[in-house]
């Protein structure tokens, strides 16, 4: 599908994964047009852009009606806060832009005859009972707790593209992205990467939630992109799982952060959130099956590549 003149549609293209999105449409030839709230975002994200042939930022809430002038092929949506920390903080918003923003994102591809791929996430199998995870897995998911406004507009914005591929015959995709690291983070992120990063950096303590043997499996961002568009050129409308195999006890992450950055610190444990998964790793066979796509980039290198980001924004 990326070929030139096409034209792509993107939701939360100022936040982490959405800008380095926007830079391989534009790169693959695609025009793209960038909408963003900006409540998560960050205007710094595209500043690089700022003026490149193809390339507009509108600054959009996808929550009320979407209008996009002229022709698109693709409606990429990415919008929606995804840190721990937004959580407590605006969970209205993340149901919101998960339920009435899709279905605007939605109504948008359904007018413009485009193909839609939702950023779904790792987080609708809540803290998972089967290991790894394979797309068929159903989830155990808390509807009430205090991760729900996310994983359960999650799983809401996959039963919209599913109803609006039967109901309408709309080329949808589905991705489930596991956890992603590389530069553009939030600092305040509260997830593990920004959190040890920025911690090993200022020598103070690299703190380690339980005890460190809960595991995550972390995809470089530029693999992560990669295996977004291979779901939207691949064939098939039900999910896939995109995400690294190499999982990793974040006590071990901690000491490879350390490792990495040259740090002294020291690693202080505290207590477990309420409903932090205790592992996550995709099964990704489906991806490698059928849209050949696997990550490229080693846990080591990566966060060597994410160090030089956080080194100059802190």
């Amino acid at each position: 599908m990326a070929v030139s003149s096409r034209r792509a549609a993107v939701s939360g293209a100022a936040g982490f994964i959405g800008s380095h999105l926007c830079d391989r449409l534009l790169d693959s030839g695609y025009e793209v047009v960038a909408l963003d709230n900006l409540l998560t975002g960050s205007r710094a994200n595209l500043e690089h852009l700022a003026g490149r042939p193809g390339f507009v930022l509108l600054e959009q809430d996808v929550c009320a009606p979407v209008t996009v002038e002229g022709p698109v092929d693709c409606v990429l949506h990415f919008a929606s806060p995804a840190s721990p920390v937004d959580f407590p903080a605006i969970p209205i918003e993340i149901v919101k832009v998960g339920t009435l923003g899709t279905h605007n994102m939605l109504g948008l591809a359904l007018a413009k005859g485009a193909r839609f791929l939702l950023a779904s996430t790792s987080e609708v199998y809540g803290d998972p009972l089967v290991h790894p995870q394979p797309e068929s897995y159903h989830g155990n998911v808390n509807p009430i707790g205090p991760r729900s406004c996310y994983d359960e507009a999650k799983r809401c914005a996959e039963a919209f593209t599913m109803a609006y591929h039967r109901a309408h015959g709309l080329e949808t995709r589905i991705l489930r992205i596991f956890n992603t690291y590389g530069p553009r983070m939030r600092l305040d992120d509260g997830r593990v990467i920004p959190n040890y990063f920025s911690q090993a950096l200022r020598g103070e303590p690299l703190t380690v939630y339980g005890e460190g043997t809960q595991t995550r499996s972390l995809c470089y961002v530029d693999d992560l992109v990669a295996g977004a568009l291979a779901v939207l050129d691949g064939p098939d409308p039900l999910p896939f799982n995109i995400g690294s195999q190499d999982e990793v006890t974040m006590l071990e992450l901690a000491r490879i952060v350390k490792r990495v950055v040259g740090s002294a610190s020291e690693i202080q444990f505290r207590p477990l959130p309420e409903d932090d998964p205790k592992q996550r790793r995709p099964d990704t066979s489906r991806a490698r099956e059928v849209l050949g796509w696997s990550p490229r980039t080693s846990l080591e290198d990566g966060l060597r590549r994410t160090l030089e980001y956080f080194r100059s924004a802190l």
